[in-house]
């Protein structure tokens, strides 16, 4: 029943809504975030943090949600099963991820809260109440806002979790032979941990983790292509050559769910796309930063990191090395692998399983903080901290050592209802979206806000 209701939602339904309101809100913002590329760059400049979280320290937090296992071996599938032109399209889906991340943002921000520290709050939960109530629908907006974090406190115990976890287990012990019980003990471990101590510790640990294996990773992919300069003029010749055959636009429009789906260590070609989910909101609106929009243009920073530089990367290596790596067809871990370690050796094979186990358990933490979010939200109080954190752990070791149907079911269930939810809201905003663009880009003043 559940693979039947995930069928009809997460494969059709999501994908539509993704579409239509990506394209309305490219419209109505008359596509800013592709005509104002210098505003943007500008937008990414800190703002001075008293004792808060800076705009910097927010997004590596939302970034450690969202890069992950995907950009590795995600890539690799959308190649195998559209062909190289599926790249073009893994691209152009990534400028409507761009806005809608963009969109959610801002709304969070006009709507986050403080609490009795002074430190600011701020997700999809709150927005949803907020412009259902402005709108006179009281009831359906707190009914909609606990759905969404009931979804949401499942998501973390499965695609933050379980599943997350189950991809670190694998890769370690595949590659390094480390027992599958070993990863999950030390997962469930670290987890506690740096849960304990709470959002500042996560924040942290991602800051800490993201930044080095991006960076890494990103190195050794430009080394793979320098080695392969001489036929990178050929990679895209066959990305832009292959991009309108059916086979591909198919393939690279899955492809690029699938990579996101990947990066929570899902192995199926259903849609899991977190752009216009409503999850890094939670991230991005504890920054200490005064402009909606200067903050939203760090979800598109966001989402270019992610998609448009290590995913890109990710795909020429592949292609420029798909001899050795078409020979794993299917495998697309060890489609990757391969066509890394045919220029770096076995380095490259250590290095990859590293940078799954880090992404991982980046991943791991930064949902982590997502759920206490959510139940937070549910619970109204403090006194559910310390049980989530242990059920949580409990779960990254259980992730670790089994792989189970009910687990990828739930998940794309929870998340496939969250975004039909939070992309229906926020279509609503879109004047309080459009009223801060224009004010972030000078072309009017601050005077009222809209509901």
């Amino acid at each position: 029943m559940l693979e039947l209701i995930n069928s009809v939602l997460s494969g059709m339904l999501v994908p539509l809504f993704i579409c239509a309101v990506g394209i309305f809100y490219a419209v109505k913002l008359r596509f800013f975030h592709l005509t104002k590329p210098l505003s943007i760059i500008r937008g990414l400049k800190s703002e001075n943090s008293n004792s808060g979280v800076s705009s910097a320290a927010a997004v590596g937090l939302a970034l450690a949600g969202t890069l992950g296992v995907g950009n590795i071996v995600g890539v690799s599938s959308a190649i195998y099963l559209g062909g190289f032109g599926a790249v073009f399209w893994i691209w152009l889906s990534a400028l409507l991820s761009m806005i809608l991340k963009y969109a959610e943002i801002v709304i969070a921000m006009r709507h986050r809260r403080t609490d009795k520290s002074g430190i600011f709050l701020g997700n999809a939960m709150l927005y949803i109440k907020d412009i259902l109530y402005s709108r006179g629908l009281n009831r359906l907006g707190s009914a909609l806002a606990a759905v969404f974090a009931v979804g949401f406190v499942l998501c973390s115990l499965t695609m933050g979790s379980m599943l997350q976890a189950n991809a670190v287990s694998e890769a370690l012990s595949g590659v390094c032979d480390i027992p599958i019980i070993a990863t999950g003990v030390a997962l469930a471990i670290l987890s506690l941990l740096v849960g304990s101590r709470g959002t500042s510790g996560i924040i942290k640990v991602t800051n800490f983790l993201v930044p080095i294996m991006s960076v890494g990773y990103a190195i050794i992919s430009v080394i793979v292509i320098f080695l392969n300069i001489h036929k990178i003029g050929d990679a895209f010749y066959l990305i832009f050559k292959g991009a309108f055959d059916f086979r591909c636009v198919i393939g690279g429009v899955c492809g690029y769910t699938f990579t996101q789906a990947i990066r929570y260590g899902v192995m199926r070609g259903l849609v899991s796309n977190e752009a216009g989910c409503g999850t890094a909101p939670t991230a991005h609106a504890i920054a200490e930063c005064k402009s909606p929009a200067r903050q939203g243009t760090w979800g598109i920073f966001e989402v270019f990191v992610d998609t448009i530089i290590l995913c890109t990367m990710t795909a020429l290596c592949v292609i420029l090395e798909y001899d050795a790596a078409s020979r794993y067809g299917g495998s697309y871990m060890m489609m990757t692998v391969s066509a890394y370690s045919e220029k770096l050796g076995v380095f490259a094979e250590y290095f990859l399983c590293a940078a799954v186990a880090c992404f991982g358990f980046a991943t791991i933490i930064c949902w982590l903080h997502y759920g206490m979010t959510a139940v937070g939200y549910l619970a109204g109080n403090r006194s559910y901290k310390s049980t989530f954190i242990f059920l949580y752990a409990l779960c990254v070791f259980i992730g670790s050592c089994i792989s189970s149907d009910i687990s990828w079911q739930l998940a794309d269930l929870s998340m496939g209802i969250m975004t039909v939810i939070n992309l229906t809201v926020i279509a609503f905003a879109w004047r309080e979206v459009r009223y801060e663009t224009l004010i972030f880009l000078g072309m009017t003043k601050r005077k009222r806000q809209y509901k």
